[in-house]
């Protein structure tokens, strides 16, 4: 009886609930495509980095672990040092640089053979290696969203390349272009950021680590294997992470609690005759408290549908627009935007049936 009441006031008033359902749904919505946008730039990161194929991560002093934010470039001669050490197959020098045209991105220069030695060929879509200094190689990715292809010119760095191959993504930047011409471009003749290794067993990560850590002259640079590389790729560990998801959490709730408290102290003031016939009829102050609150679970229940539901929609939609774009929309946070959401409508509704139920019931019968 009690549920059949509710969604008569509820349908009885279909502007109002269907103006917070669309704002809890927005509520959800915020949450999962902002919060499925940060952990798909850092997972995709990370699997990129994971893609290359090396053991162990040698980088100048003052680096992060974070790509393309390098101290300054050493000199490439350190890869000839780090060949020496036992259990050390294959070394390849790569240098970084930030390119902010079109957005942010890291652009690698590479030399191509020690590159596919650590994690083998690239695959190509299209096209083939580099012939010439001004060549590029581009993600498939990158050649879907910018609509370019073999034998296409791209600028980088304010110099025009030629489109030599389409390569598989997942493998380190999403644009490669010849070590030594991307030193000239930076004026970092014979440098490097960064030195991946691939070892005879990846076993022997941690020793080779503590080797390069001993060796003269490279005790302040920052050598990881790669596997503790990646474990630093969490959101503890990106600065501002955890407060940008908090913000945005916090501001979801504040929209949720701010709907549902204008739209149940709304409908009480409405209701006061209404409330005042179910009190005189023996309605105790928990009846008129559970009314009002499972309103609030319905209307916030269905707002949540609708917003998981948005939110899939958009991801799809998004990720064929822009391909760079990865939302990852987990499980985990999906349940975790259903609580938030119905702890703001519940926190907002409080009030608004505290107040019903307060109400006298002879004031609210000669309520006009």
């Amino acid at each position: 009886m009690m549920n059949k009441m509710v969604v008569a006031n509820l349908v009885h008033r279909p502007i109002r609930s269907l103006i917070s359902i669309v704002a809890i749904a927005l509520e959800v919505t915020l949450i999962l495509l902002i919060v499925g946008l940060s952990y798909g730039i850092m997972n995709d990161n990370k699997n990129r980095t994971a893609g290359i194929g090396a053991d162990v991560i040698v980088q100048p002093p003052g680096s992060s672990f974070l790509a393309g934010i390098s101290g300054a470039p050493v000199s490439v001669k350190v890869a000839d040092v780090l060949r020496t050490m036992p259990h050390v197959k294959v070394v390849s020098p790569v240098i970084w640089q930030i390119s902010t045209g079109g957005g942010l991105e890291v652009i690698d220069g590479i030399d191509i053979a020690s590159f596919e030695a650590l994690g083998g060929p690239f695959q190509y879509v299209e096209g083939g290696p580099f012939r010439g200094p001004d060549d590029v190689l581009v993600d498939d990715y990158i050649a879907r969203q910018r609509h370019v292809k073999v034998g296409d010119t791209m600028e980088i760095l304010n110099h025009n390349f030629r489109i030599s191959g389409v390569v598989e993504n997942g493998r380190a930047a999403r644009k490669f272009v010849p070590m030594t011409t991307l030193q000239d471009l930076m004026g970092a003749k014979d440098k490097a950021s960064v030195f991946y290794v691939k070892l005879d067993n990846p076993a022997n990560a941690e020793a080779v680590v503590q080797e390069v850590k001993r060796q003269p002259g490279m005790e302040k640079y920052v050598v990881e294997s790669t596997e503790e590389y990646l474990s630093m790729m969490t959101p503890s560990n990106l600065p501002g992470f955890r407060p940008f998801i908090g913000v945005v959490i916090g501001v979801s709730l504040v929209i949720g609690f701010l709907v549902i408290f204008q739209s149940m102290y709304t409908a009480v003031m409405e209701r006061t005759r209404e409330i005042g016939i179910l009190k005189s009829m023996g309605a105790s102050k928990f009846y008129i408290i559970d009314v009002i609150l499972r309103e609030t679970v319905v209307l916030a229940l269905a707002g949540i549908a609708l917003g998981v539901a948005v939110s899939l929609a958009a991801r799809v939609g998004i990720q064929q627009r822009w391909p760079l774009v990865h939302i990852d929309q987990s499980g985990v946070w999906m349940l975790r935007a259903m609580v938030i959401a119905i702890v703001g409508a519940t926190l907002g509704a409080i009030y608004p049936a505290y107040k019903a139920a307060q109400k006298d019931p002879i004031d609210a019968l000669a309520y006009e």
